[in-house]
């Protein structure tokens, strides 16, 4: 199979590697809230017709690998994914809405986003095991 997408009059290989935080960084995305993200941006992707290679969600960060066509500009695709998002879970867990510090926003206002080369593989592996690597910093700063 080629590394290559097909649109009417277009071939493509768009991959990038995305993160972004929730306001202030609080570690927030656990238990059912990350997963209620997590399933957000799936329907969201697969709405859009956009393919995620990976994703992990951490307490305080969301890393995408996705590959997204070229019809659609990245800054479309965060935009959606991040506001549609946050209205999705402020529905579900109204008690985040009556902290202080959320006031009507869920996510910070921007985003990392890179291009991925020939490196693909090397950054897929990265994001599917970042999380067991902060983990281990985690245990080595309790000591």
């Amino acid at each position: 199979m080629s590394r290559f997408r097909k649109l009417s009059h277009t071939i493509w290989h768009c991959q990038y590697h995305i993160v972004w935080v929730p306001k202030y960084r609080h570690r927030i995305l656990t238990g059912h809230v990350g997963h209620e993200v997590g399933n957000c941006i799936r329907a969201f992707s697969q709405q859009k017709n956009i393919e995620i290679v990976e994703m992990n969600i951490q307490p305080d960060h969301v890393h995408l690998l996705v590959m997204i066509p070229p019809k659609v500009s990245v800054s479309n695709y965060c935009g959606m994914v991040k506001g549609r998002s946050a209205i999705r879970v402020f529905n579900k867990f109204k008690e985040l809405k009556k902290r202080p510090y959320w006031g009507n926003h869920f996510w910070t206002e921007g985003y990392c986003v890179d291009t991925v080369g020939l490196d693909s593989e090397m950054i897929r592996k990265y994001v599917k095991y970042q999380e067991n690597q902060e983990r281990r910093m985690e245990q080595r700063s309790l000591f």
